[in-house]
């Protein structure tokens, strides 16, 4: 690495201006409006009742955005916006294009669009596939942007929409949610996410938004200036410490691979 040089004071005596770019210019960490967590959260048929039961049970203050992306058939309109706003504290916003999210929003795709995100901005293109799938291209494009910081759940629904972009979260490191069985009016989407491994956890949507809570205040999730600690030093620090210090919630927040298996082996527990 080249050593700094020192400056030299100027003969005139009058120092010389300092023309360097200030740190704010070229740090590559966050700020704190881009480090707060996104929730993406996919459905489609019986998926207004999950919206809904998940909206009621969260508060104003999580700290994260929510971007509902409900599964139209193409020329099918939603009032999914003005349903949303009566369940919710939160701001809802139907979305339009380049549209900046913020943390304590709730944002709802338009129908007949395909959405993503990029720098924290929501981009629709008009839907042109007839194999269309909302939930996937947008989940992927939120692994992509947010990393750890993605949180991805499927809701209610027929086929598998939504799995595939869970399995993009995952593998970022981000967390991952699905309607249990018991309570989805049609399972085909969130069972599909769970036959294919890449789901944390599967409940019921107020219990999603329960845990949602819980996740949202863990400071590795949701604070700026932290760096993501290695899987390495996190198994010496599990092994080190006792179980009673690193409950699974914790656990699940430090392994960016977020295998059970590698969790069990870790800590000698699991049921």
């Amino acid at each position: 690495m080249p050593l700094k040089k020192e400056a030299r004071e100027p003969e005139n005596g009058q120092k010389k201006k300092d023309v360097s770019k200030p740190k704010s210019e070229t740090a590559t960490e966050p700020s704190s409006d881009e480090a707060f967590p996104i929730v993406g959260i996919g459905a489609s048929a019986g998926g207004l009742e999950a919206f809904t039961q998940f909206l009621e049970n969260l508060p104003d203050d999580t700290g994260m955005a929510f971007v509902f992306i409900q599964h139209l058939a193409a020329g099918q309109e939603s009032l999914l916006t003005d349903i949303l706003a009566r369940s919710s504290s939160m701001a809802v916003h139907k979305v339009e294009n380049d549209m900046k999210v913020r943390p304590n929003n709730v944002y709802v795709i338009p129908p007949n669009v395909s959405m993503t995100i990029f720098d924290r901005t929501l981009k629709l293109q008009p839907q042109v596939s007839k194999l269309h799938r909302p939930v996937n291209q947008f989940l992927i494009s939120l692994a992509k942007e947010a990393k750890n910081r993605a949180i991805g759940v499927v809701l209610s629904g027929t086929g598998n929409d939504g799995t595939e972009g869970l399995k993009a979260i995952y593998a970022e490191g981000g967390i991952t949610f699905a309607q249990d069985e018991d309570t989805a009016k049609y399972s085909g989407m969130p069972q599909s996410a769970v036959a294919a491994g890449v789901v944390h956890f599967s409940l019921p949507p107020h219990r999603i938004a329960e845990e949602l809570v819980r996740i949202g205040k863990h400071p590795y999730l949701n604070h700026t200036g932290l760096k993501v600690v290695e899987p390495e030093v996190v198994k010496k620090m599990i092994l080190e410490q006792s179980w009673r210090f690193f409950g699974l919630r914790t656990v699940l927040i430090f392994f960016p691979t977020r295998s059970p298996q590698l969790i069990a082996d870790c800590l000698g527990v699991w049921s």
